[in-house]
């Protein structure tokens, strides 16, 4: 479990360490920088686009692509900035862990960087998908198997399995404004999506001490107020939106939800949570910006994919448009 060794306990104590030395230096304000650099990048180049879309719901699900690829491209910079900490992740059957971190750190920034400009969106859409089934089947589910009473050996699995829908659901987009309808596609990334939504949303009413979005091992901290009411807010939230998506019964709607809980989280927990405590290592605040962004990022995806209330296909969205 990752609890921030010093972490601040008040506000107060958190403008204070804001200013320190430690925060201002070395590898904290490197990642920093990196984030917040593919962030602008990807809401520059979606901004790009000629005309906005014609609804509220629409502008705002034009901006899936970025917030899901700009999160994953950070998890690329990782393998490289935290390339030892990253390596004891390749399985111990796999030959050269070291080139495998590297590939996959690569892989993580090339797909951003396609699916971003649409140089070979598609395709690479639909290989991050695959890529993070591979990680559910080749890392999360023997961890799994070995842990079967440890609720945080699922959660990374199915938070794999709700990215790799997201990207399903991606490619199904770019595919069908292309003129080539892959519908089987876009229902594949909505049921991996939406099944671990399921799962989170009861996760917040039984564990309401533990940071909201997706499961994982980090506590609120003691100075953000209202725990149970983020929690369970959270959690319904999770629930209704992940049951309207899995019944296909206002999906579109139920997923633009889910997304904006995902953005209210990155903006009011993870991102002061961030500030309070720069993180430096795996599994630090950084960490859970970048997941919880992703989150919203595939839920938008999600959204995307589906048509609007009387309409039989989902609008076009092409990341690459001028």
């Amino acid at each position: 479990m990752h609890l921030a060794s010093g972490s601040p306990t008040s506000p107060a104590s958190a403008l204070a360490f804001l200013v320190t030395p430690a925060w201002l230096t070395g590898t904290a304000l490197w990642l920093n920088i990196g984030a917040v650099g593919l962030l602008i990048f990807g809401v520059v180049l979606t901004l790009r686009k000629n005309e906005p879309p014609p609804t509220g719901a629409d502008r705002v699900i034009r901006f899936g692509p970025a917030f899901f690829t700009i999160s994953l491209a950070f998890f690329g910079m990782q393998h490289f900035a935290l390339f030892n900490s990253v390596k004891p992740a390749v399985p111990a059957w796999m030959p050269w862990p070291s080139f495998w971190t590297y590939f996959v750190g690569a892989a993580l920034i090339a797909a951003c960087v396609s699916i971003l400009t649409g140089v070979k969106a598609e395709l690479a859409a639909l290989l991050l998908g695959i890529m993070f089934v591979l990680f559910v089947l080749m890392l999360h589910l023997p961890n799994l198997v070995q842990n079967p009473h440890d609720r945080f050996a699922l959660s990374p699995l199915l938070r794999d399995l709700a990215l790799s829908g997201g990207a399903f659901a991606l490619a199904a987009t770019i595919s069908a404004a292309a003129g080539r309808p892959r519908r089987w596609l876009a229902e594949t990334g909505r049921y991996f999506f939406a099944v671990p939504i399921l799962y989170f949303g009861v996760e917040h009413f039984l564990h309401p001490e533990f940071a909201p979005g997706v499961p994982l091992e980090m506590l609120m901290p003691s100075w953000i107020p209202g725990h149970v009411v983020w929690a369970w807010i959270t959690g319904a939230v999770l629930l209704a939106g992940g049951a309207c998506i899995v019944l296909n019964q206002a999906a579109r709607r139920a997923a633009t939800v889910v997304a904006a809980a995902y953005l209210l989280l990155v903006v009011c927990i993870y991102l002061p949570m961030e500030l309070a405590h720069p993180s430096t290592e795996i599994s630090g605040e950084l960490d859970y910006v970048a997941d919880t962004l992703a989150m919203g990022g595939a839920a938008l995806l999600i959204a995307g994919s589906l048509p609007r209330a009387g309409h039989r296909s989902a609008p076009p969205l092409d990341p690459a448009e001028p």
